[in-house]
């Protein structure tokens, strides 16, 4: 059964456009050399301001640890990871299962 991944990270306030801007030249870079398991990419907009929100989605949690330990050993994303960190506020995960109805990803 797939499951999915949330990740919210909210950035400081008046950071936004260099998270942006960092993940369009450093981040998306060093993550899309790995297996593509990325639904989405969001910022928010009403009511959840200054945040960035990424969805993923993976075949089981075996498979979710071995991306992320992949990514983890990745040298041009933990180089990116250390501009990004100091710009992040707080960080928070979810881990969910497809409801058995209506369209998945």
């Amino acid at each position: 059964m797939a499951l999915y991944e949330l990740r919210t990270y909210t950035v400081i306030v008046g950071k936004m456009s260099e998270v942006v801007s960092i993940y369009g030249t450093e981040g998306w870079a060093a993550l899309e050399k790995h297996p593509k398991k990325l639904v989405g990419y969001f910022t928010g907009d009403v009511g959840a301001l200054n945040q960035l929100i990424h969805v993923w989605k993976f075949d089981d949690d075996a498979d979710r640890r071995a991306f992320w330990a992949g990514i983890y050993a990745d040298a041009a994303f933990m180089a990116f990871a250390a501009k990004l960190r100091p710009m992040i506020l707080s960080q928070e995960n979810k881990l969910m299962m497809a409801a058995p109805w209506g369209p998945h990803p």
